[in-house]
């Protein structure tokens, strides 16, 4: 068993896992897995840059996450920063402050790189199970971004597009700097429209209709599939390879899109970061089952964190 540590540092939440990992069984056995809600893409979308105060709640969840990794003891430490600090034009101040605090530098990865990661992360466990049949077809919804890939023991095709749910609300559902509470028709449709521009662009490179299993990743995928159960809190032993229908997620997303702020945040496993951002996220979704033809989307726990801890195991 080696110990490892894997940051994942995305546009809307930071992540930790440190784990035993076994590459000889397979096995990944987690000590410490979290997450944070900070915010780093804010604004990135129209500014082109990271705000001050978003650095600031990012550095001060690595601090957080320094202390976890010296008490479990980890051997190795990997972090890495995917959509927001790829697209800032000051994510040296971001690489120098993480550098600071964990003593290792952020490898700000491309989409390819983040899409393998995922891909990993989520069928690792996936081969013994013969009734789920590939290829699969990874989906990993996050804030800044959606990466798509397309394989079966191996990647095929993978491809990063900007339709993240923190990037789709800010650049469609925002008015005067709020979030609109619900949103309106046409802002929906103008949502949509850009969402299918992203999966024909997708699709150049990735054969999305092959895939014979949807499987989704990342908290808007795991908030849906909460939502769906009807869970008291939030339960990831309940999400993980729970399944949801299409009809299932067009009910949930239709009624996320047409809510105000208050109900959404009173469904208790609601993240509160998710709040503003899930609508969008949910029809990301959506989208996606409509263009493949899935009936189902199987809802994995286990994502681009594991594909990183494995990448130094």
């Amino acid at each position: 068993m080696t110990r490892v540590a894997a940051v994942d540092c995305g546009t809307n939440s930071i992540r930790l896992l440190v784990a035993d990992a076994d590459p000889v069984t397979g096995e990944l056995v987690d000590l410490d897995r979290r997450m944070t809600i900070v915010r780093l893409g804010q604004g990135v979308d129209r500014t082109g840059r990271l705000a001050p105060e978003a650095l600031q709640r990012t550095f001060a969840a690595c601090r957080e996450y320094a202390g976890t990794i010296k008490e479990h003891g980890a051997e190795r430490l990997r972090f890495v920063a995917t959509s927001a600090s790829r697209d800032a034009e000051n994510r040296d101040e971001f690489v120098r402050g993480v550098l600071d605090i964990l003593g290792v530098e952020p490898e700000v990865i491309s989409g390819d790189q983040e899409a393998e990661f995922s891909f990993t992360g989520a069928t690792k466990e996936l081969a013994g199970r013969d009734h789920l049949p590939k290829p699969y077809l990874v989906v990993d919804i996050g804030g800044g971004s959606t990466e798509f890939v397309v394989g079966d023991d191996h990647v095929r095709a993978a491809r990063s597009v900007d339709i993240g749910c923190v990037r789709m609300t800010e650049r469609h559902l925002v008015r005067d700097g709020v979030v609109s509470d619900p949103p309106s028709a046409e802002q929906i449709a103008a949502m949509r429209a850009d969402i299918e521009a992203a999966l024909d662009l997708a699709e150049e490179t990735v054969p999305l209709r092959e895939a014979r299993t949807l499987v989704g990743l990342a908290g808007s995928v795991t908030t849906v599939s909460a939502i769906a159960q009807e869970l008291p809190e939030y339960d990831s032993a309940a999400i993980h390879h729970s399944r949801v229908s299409h009809d299932r997620v067009r009910e949930i997303t239709e009624w996320l899109l047409r809510s105000t702020h208050a109900e959404r945040a009173a469904v208790p496993s609601m993240h509160p970061g998710r709040v503003d951002v899930i609508g969008a996220g949910a029809l990301v979704l959506l989208s996606i089952m409509e263009r493949i033809g899935a009936q189902e989307v199987v809802v994995s726990e286990h994502d681009i964190l594991d594909g990183i801890a494995w990448s130094v195991a």
